[in-house]
């Protein structure tokens, strides 16, 4: 296939945040070109995103209805080959499930839905349809973090037995939301964020984090669940004591009224013999940890690597790569696989590294608990 994927959004449009970082993840290794979009509910602002982009006005919608209406109509040769949707959780099933429907792949920015029930029904129709699903667990993406998974995958840590997970934030440690900024607005909405804030919304990369480097699964949780700011509608701030599927103790914390903080997602795994350390701020470095002899300092780019880390790499070490080639990363692993499918082969293991509807549903289950364990007086909650 001598051609790039045609990309269709749905969000992303002015004042927007997370639809340009998607643009420019899409548009990074040159497979996929934005050719339409529904870029908001107001179809004067969807119209003014398509110009500020460039695109054909003539596909530019008003309505993601209209677009996956419009597009599925027009000619195999013409029509997008996926959409990729970044609206607030309360626009995310039904776009999904009409792509999919459709014919079309997704790419969906995390939480994958508004409910539990929605990201199981939205499972079904992935299977159903045979469609590609990329969820934008954007810190799984990195090189060292794919490492960091192949490390534990090998054994030679032995048994897991601890783990270790946070995402502190301090931009909503004053009530934003009253100001009228945007992106807190709607992520401290229940009517559009759904049953938690801070949990939901980073929370759920911490959880992602763990399960995906560790390959184990949470199979309890005790939180701990707080609003902070006075005045705010749903959490800001939080823990929990996870016990996973072998035994594995972990804690989890993500709050964002941690003041100074910025991003500095962190993860550290502990087994029998040895464990490892990864952080955002220093994001090309895995800190590699044993019993009996000094930690070892591994680095992006590097020949020793494996194959997954390699293949998500782009530049020799040294040249530091950071959150938007690792958002890229995912887009060009769907976008392999996808193109593979079109070619009736066989995708490469490394192409079906991304985040999928099963991650979807995992994050669904643990916002639930998590937000049910920290109103619980039990606190000890099934996962």
């Amino acid at each position: 296939m001598n051609r790039k994927l045609r990309m269709g959004m749905i969000g992303g449009g002015p004042g927007a945040f997370i639809g340009a970082v998607h643009r420019i993840a899409a548009n990074m290794d040159g497979a996929i070109e934005l050719v339409c979009g529904a870029f908001s509910s107001d179809p004067e602002k969807s119209k003014q995103a398509g110009e500020t982009l460039g695109l054909d006005p003539a596909r530019v919608y008003g309505s993601y209805r209209e677009m996956i209406r419009t597009e599925a109509a027009l000619p195999t040769a013409e029509r997008m080959d996926f959409v990729s949707i970044v609206t607030p959780n309360h626009v995310h099933f039904e776009p999904a499930k009409l792509a999919m429907e459709n014919g079309f792949h997704v790419v969906l920015d995390k939480p994958a839905t508004f409910t539990l029930a929605e990201a199981e029904e939205l499972e079904k129709i992935v299977t159903n349809t045979g469609k590609y699903f990329c969820l934008t667990h954007t810190y799984t993406g990195y090189p060292m973090v794919k490492e960091a998974r192949q490390q534990v995958m090998s054994g030679k840590f032995g048994a897991i037995r601890k783990v270790y997970v946070e995402y502190p934030q301090g931009w909503l440690s004053a009530n934003l939301e009253e100001s009228g900024q945007k992106q807190a607005a709607w992520r401290t909405d229940p009517s559009k964020s759904g049953i938690a804030g801070a949990m939901g919304d980073i929370g759920t990369h911490a959880f992602n984090l763990a399960e995906y480097v560790t390959g184990l699964e949470v199979r309890k949780i005790c939180a701990d669940v707080n609003t902070i700011v006075p005045g705010r509608k749903l959490d800001d701030d939080g823990a929990a004591l996870l016990n996973f599927s072998n035994g594995a103790s972990g804690v989890l914390f993500a709050t964002q009224v941690a003041a100074g903080e910025e991003n500095n997602v962190k993860i550290r795994v502990y087994g029998e013999k040895g464990g490892m350390e990864w952080k955002q701020e220093d994001c090309n470095t895995l800190l590699v940890k044993w019993l009996d002899k000094p930690t070892e300092i591994w680095r992006a780019g590097t020949g020793y690597l494996s194959s997954f880390a390699q293949h998500n790499s782009r530049t020799p070490a040294g040249h530091p790569e950071g959150y938007l080639e690792a958002f890229a990363n995912h887009y060009r692993n769907f976008a392999l696989a996808v193109m593979a499918s079109m070619k009736k082969e066989e995708p490469e293991a490394e192409w079906l590294d991304f985040p999928g509807i099963r991650d979807g549903v995992r994050g669904m289950l643990f916002i639930e608990k998590v937000i049910e364990s920290g109103r619980s007086e039990e606190k000890w909650v099934g996962m």
